[in-house]
C-alpha cells in the first residue's frame, strides 16, 4: 500500500457512518451482506444514503461488492484491511520487536472454529 492509498482509505474511515460499515462487514465476514441488511444495521438509513457510503468506501478499496440475483452483497476487502495495518506497522520495530508486540498481540485472531453439529 502506498502514501495515496493510505490516504484515500483513512479518508473513507474518518466518517462515522461507514467506520461502522466497515465494522460491519469485517464481522459479517467473507460472505458479506446485502446492501438492504447493511441500511437496517444503519438504524434504517436509507438506500440512497447507504449507497453514496459503500460507494465512497469501494472506491477507497475497502469494500468490494458482487452482484447475487436482485441484490448487491459487500464484503469487507481483508486485503485491503490487512494492507492498512502493515503500512501504518511497517517501520514500528526499529530493532525492537517489543514496541510491535502489544499491537501483534491485538491483531491475533481469537476466534474458535465453529464447531460441525455432526461432531459434537
Amino acid at each position: 500500500m502506498n502514501d495515496k492509498q493510505a490516504l484515500d482509505a483513512f479518508s473513507a474511515l474518518s466518517q462515522e457512518t461507514r467506520l461502522r460499515i466497515v465494522r460491519l462487514l469485517v464481522q459479517a465476514g467473507p460472505d458479506g451482506m446485502a446492501a438492504g441488511a447493511i441500511g437496517e444495521a444503519m438504524d434504517g438509513a436509507s438506500s440512497s444514503r447507504m449507497s453514496f457510503h459503500l460507494s465512497h468506501l469501494e472506491h477507497a478499496g475497502l469494500v468490494q461488492s458482487r452482484r447475487e440475483g436482485r441484490s448487491i452483497i459487500y464484503s469487507a476487502s481483508y486485503t485491503a484491511l490487512s494492507g492498512l495495518i502493515q503500512f501504518l506497522m511497517r517501520d514500528c520495530c526499529q530493532g525492537h520487536p517489543e514496541v510491535c508486540t502489544p499491537a501483534v498481540a491485538a491483531l491475533t485472531c481469537i476466534c474458535e472454529p465453529a464447531m460441525d453439529s455432526a461432531h459434537v
